[in-house]
């Protein structure tokens, strides 16, 4: 692996351990599992300029109105959005604070951005939105935002720009019907600058995928879809670099990448099957991850 992005995605889980350990909870199996691919993603894969936005996260202005003038988008610290360059859209939210460390470690916010999380009147929500730094869309229920994308996509297509529209989903996400539309009407419209990469844990909010819904097999159903499907392991910068540069003309591409929802951070291994929100509930419990964050990473988690 790549020694620049292994220490960025290190760092990734690193911040959101932290931030587990100091509020008692949180998405945590999300960065185990994503961040090699946000890594990857903004170090390696996405053509995007530096960041135009403020590095400390400004306050909450209100929603979008007419009466609203200072309203902004969480955009800009993806850069300028130009015809030629990239954008980038999360569909899981509650993956917000994993991406807001990927910007940290990636120097496109700063750290004291982190201290805004999930507080009342600051733009750094827990659910990521359009206003929250990294994010351009208000992404809604999980399986939205690919719709959106293809929206996206389509028009950009039709201005004649070339930039690529890349999208983060979970596999959790093939459950929906809504996400299958949209990929067969991507694959109608013969968009291809549509770059899904799939983090592929097998868990839901309800435990393991396989024991609430069957999308397996999935590389086979996208394809069936008219999509073009590479599976790698998810924790392979390689792989995932290989994959994003597989042929898909006049198609849309996806990659499934195969993660494991503790990588990096095996000490919740024994927290099967659930993983989705990890919630401390006792002093053991924070004991154990703030050694295990002192060994592995150099931190205490205060």
């Amino acid at each position: 692996m790549n020694k620049d992005i292994k220490k960025i995605a290190d760092g990734i889980r690193r911040r959101v351990l932290e931030f587990t350990i100091r509020n008692g909870g949180g998405y945590l199996s999300q960065a185990c599992s994503s961040a090699e691919i946000l890594a990857t993603l903004y170090t390696k894969l996405m053509n995007i300029g530096p960041s135009v936005a403020p590095k400390i996260p400004p306050a909450f202005t209100g929603v979008p109105s007419k009466n609203n003038r200072e309203y902004f988008s969480g955009y800009g610290y993806n850069g300028p959005k130009e015809p030629q360059l990239d954008r980038f859209f999360l569909s899981p939210v509650h993956y917000a604070l994993v991406l807001y460390a990927t910007l940290v470690e990636t120097n496109r916010m700063a750290a004291e951005g982190l201290e805004m999380f999930n507080k009342d009147g600051f733009t750094v929500e827990m659910i990521g939105a359009d206003h929250s730094p990294g994010h351009e869309l208000m992404s809604g229920s999980l399986g939205q935002t690919i719709s959106q994308v293809l929206g996206i996509a389509l028009a950009r297509k039709r201005k004649g720009e070339t930039g690529k529209n890349w999208l983060v989903m979970s596999d959790g996400e093939f459950m929906i019907g809504q996400t299958w539309e949209a990929i067969e009407t991507l694959s109608f419209y013969k968009i291809d600058t549509v770059n899904v990469i799939i983090d592929a844990n097998g868990q839901s909010a309800d435990g393991k995928i396989d024991t609430v819904n069957q999308i397996e097999p999935l590389k086979k159903r996208l394809e069936s879809f008219g999509a073009v499907a590479a599976e790698v392991n998810g924790h392979d910068t390689k792989q995932l670099i290989d994959a994003a540069n597989t042929p898909h003309e006049s198609k849309p591409l996806f990659i499934i990448a195969r993660t494991i929802p503790y990588q990096g951070i095996e000490i919740l291994k024994k927290r099967a099957p659930k993983f989705h929100y990890i919630r401390i509930t006792n002093e053991q419990e924070k004991e154990e991850l703030q050694q295990f964050l002192h060994e592995r990473f150099g931190g205490d988690g205060q």
